[in-house]
């Protein structure tokens, strides 16, 4: 199977389009490179049978060497895209301080495989409408927690797709569910993808009792629990959650595998996990 789009080519900077922060660093910088690593974790991702279409994926937002084999389950799992589809990706903010979700106002962002283009319009409507969203440019500025999820979604895209970029606080997640709702409702193409990784820096051994507790409680949907983990991106997490209760969407486990697995270290390890939902 092919996966990359040809029609998403490299192109120079334009006013208004989030350059990459760590293209070279969490993965290739060079297109040829990251087209063939990305492609290489979607072919060997095997899924479990999925009844329903997907809607969202959990996916993890480490390098490449250390969280990409999971990430190819998540979003083989989201495969192909559909034509024209908005996707809605959500992190956790690492850098800038957010107080709610700081939504990214840009023309485009880009990656080595090219530019994606951001659904400004509906960025702006999201925060002139709801409280706990808002416009922060500079959140997303030197951010990886999105970034590492666009070549995936450029590689697994028919044709043109839209992101809207949403970086977290500690928002009100039901309030954010309830935000996007709507446009989950009236348009069957769009997508969510949340970004997260699961435990930090324990023992190997550790780290599984840890991540399996909290991927269990994702999957029974007890948010109560989830609240309670270590994710970094567990509020982008109980956002999808809530949108799953209220939209009777269902949890399907894909992969899990901590550092450890992927990169030899067992002594501190970060968990990893790729969780699909279906309609």
């Amino acid at each position: 199977m092919s996966w990359f789009n040809p029609y998403h080519v490299p192109s120079a900077s334009l006013q208004g389009v989030r350059r990459p922060a760590v293209a070279g660093a969490f993965y290739p910088a060079q297109p040829a490179r990251l087209q063939a690593m990305v492609t290489q974790f979607l072919e060997e991702a095997t899924l479990p049978r999925l009844a329903g279409r997907v809607r969202a994926v959990i996916a993890p937002h480490a390098g490449y060497i250390y969280s990409g084999p999971v990430a190819g389950y998540s979003f083989r799992a989201l495969a192909p895209l559909p034509q024209d589809a908005t996707v809605f990706l959500m992190g956790p903010a690492h850098y800038v301080p957010v107080s709610t979700v700081a939504l990214g106002s840009f023309r485009a962002m880009e990656t080595p495989l090219g530019q994606v283009d951001v659904d400004e319009a509906l960025v702006h409507t999201l925060a002139k409408s709801n409280a706990c969203l808002a416009i922060q440019n500079d959140a997303h500025l030197p951010e990886h927690s999105l970034e590492v999820e666009l070549p995936f979604l450029q590689m697994i895209a028919s044709d043109r797709f839209r992101v809207v970029p949403m970086l977290h606080g500690q928002p009100d997640p039901e309030c954010v569910a309830d935000a996007l709702i709507p446009y989950l409702t009236q348009d069957p193409h769009a997508r969510v993808v949340v970004s997260s990784d699961l435990s930090h820096y324990h023992p190997y051994a550790t780290a599984r009792e840890l991540d399996t507790a909290f991927i269990e409680a994702v999957l029974r949907g007890d948010v109560v629990a989830v609240a309670r983990g270590e994710a970094c991106g567990r509020n982008p997490i109980l956002t999808l959650m809530f949108i799953a209760q209220k939209l009777g969407w269902t949890p399907h486990f894909l992969d899990y595998r901590n550092s450890g697995d992927t990169a030899g270290d067992k002594r501190q390890v970060v968990g990893y996990a790729a969780i699909a939902y279906t309609e």
